[in-house]
């Protein structure tokens, strides 16, 4: 039987509230695995992923709390009904 991989999830994973509105960031990787990943999920189930991975739990939560002081915390809040679903973001 093939056994699902076990996600380790960073102490650095939080909720972020900025301007009143609240997202919840997920940083993790899989287990074995050196680079991370982050993942915002918003109040109504949307989530927001990166493309590409991070090689500390810093670099990510560095990269998130640029993002929302750059663009703002609506620029990670998808609709209300929740259909955006995943949305992903590149680096460039």
């Amino acid at each position: 039987m093939f056994d699902e991989p076990e996600f380790e999830l960073s102490p650095l994973s939080q909720d972020i509230t900025h301007h009143g509105q609240t997202v919840s960031v997920e940083i993790y990787r899989l287990e074995g695995f050196d680079e991370w990943s982050l993942e915002v999920i918003d109040v109504f189930d949307n989530s927001t992923t990166w493309g590409e991975s991070f090689k500390t739990e810093q670099a990510a939560l560095d990269v998130i709390k640029a993002k929302i002081l750059t663009d703002g915390i609506d620029s990670l809040i998808g609709p209300e009904d929740g259909m955006a679903k995943v949305k992903e973001i590149r680096l460039i």
